[in-house]
């Protein structure tokens, strides 16, 4: 068999559906949050936007939790738009007031979602930062200002790991028992060339060594391993020649349930995919008896799963499908 496979994972962390979660990070956290969402799962993904950065993912979630007049300094107008270093230019707005407004909102949701929290995923991207020559800032977002404006430069491991375990410290104060999961994004930032690429996520990888070294309540998945190794062939790529397609993902999703979902939940877990997949079905006949006696059969499902997980507007969706 041509192929590497990765060993099999275990971890003593367990995930279960009473478990609230926060994912934060670069676009791999997406991935893996919006699959635990479509399982039903209670988490919150990416509700700070895409962050690449180590740096700027910490000193977010530090200001979830403690204010500073820096989202003030932090706030530039372009094109009309006004946009926040500290954020994704999805966080942009006509007037300075909503822009602030729309930041505290996600704030506020972060730090509720953190003082629950089970577990924080938090996946890194880039050790490549950028400081704003004039102010030294770190920025998280340039907002196409003139790249002359700042200087790029590659963190150190050891700066990722102080940061860390700083972060760590203050959550801790808000949620004593709250773990840590971190990956390093499998996505290659070829923007970069190939070569300081491979310099940036071997810093990143590097420093998740030391912190789960360090720290019982930090865990690794290897997903970047994963698709390097695992996977290390181009049809697992999307037409970019960088992203991991659906079927890579789907693989590395796998890994990843059977080394942090609790088995007690696995079952719970299948029984709702098979109902998920049901809710997608499109008939040719929907008034049909046959189809509305599977509109009965999955309604009576969701109803058997409806003590356990959150399925309201999916029964209200069935229910209006019933002849």
């Amino acid at each position: 068999m041509f192929r590497t496979e990765i060993e099999e994972l275990k971890s003593r962390l367990k995930i279960g559906y009473s478990s609230p979660l926060l994912t934060v990070g670069s676009c791999f956290s997406d991935s893996i949050g919006q699959r635990l969402e479509a399982a039903k799962f209670e988490v919150m993904v990416n509700p700070l936007g895409t962050i690449f950065n180590p740096l700027s993912i910490f000193e977010l979630l530090e200001l979830a939790l403690e204010r500073t007049e820096v989202l003030e300094q932090a706030t530039l107008k372009r094109d009309g738009v006004y946009l926040n270093y500290k954020f994704h230019s999805s966080f942009s707005a006509k007037t300075k007031a909503t822009l602030h407004k729309r930041m505290d909102d996600a704030l506020n949701k972060v730090y509720e979602q953190i003082s629950k929290a089970s577990v924080l995923f938090i996946t890194l991207g880039t050790a490549w930062v950028y400081e704003q020559k004039k102010t030294r800032m770190l920025v998280t977002n340039c907002h196409k200002t003139p790249q002359k404006e700042f200087e790029k430069k590659l963190l150190s491991s050891e700066e990722i790991v102080s940061a860390f375990f700083s972060l760590k410290e203050l959550i801790h104060q808000y949620n004593p028992t709250i773990e840590f999961v971190l990956t390093v994004s499998p996505v290659r930032h070829t923007r970069d060339t190939l070569p300081f690429n491979s310099a940036s996520k071997s810093v990143l990888r590097l420093a998740a060594h030391y912190i789960t070294e360090m720290a019982d309540d930090v865990h690794y998945f290897p997903a970047y391993e994963i698709m390097m190794d695992d996977l290390r062939d181009y049809r697992f790529y999307e037409k970019d020649m960088i992203h991991p397609n659906e079927q890579a993902i789907d693989y590395i999703w796998q890994k990843f349930v059977s080394a942090y979902i609790h088995p007690k939940d696995l079952e719970l877990m299948e029984q709702w995919e098979k109902v998920r997949q049901n809710l997608n079905h499109r008939p040719f006949n929907p008034k049909s008896a046959g189809h509305q006696k599977f509109l009965h059969n999955t309604l009576q499902q969701l109803k058997s799963l409806s003590h356990t997980l959150s399925l309201s507007e999916e029964i209200a969706q069935i229910k209006k499908q019933i002849q």
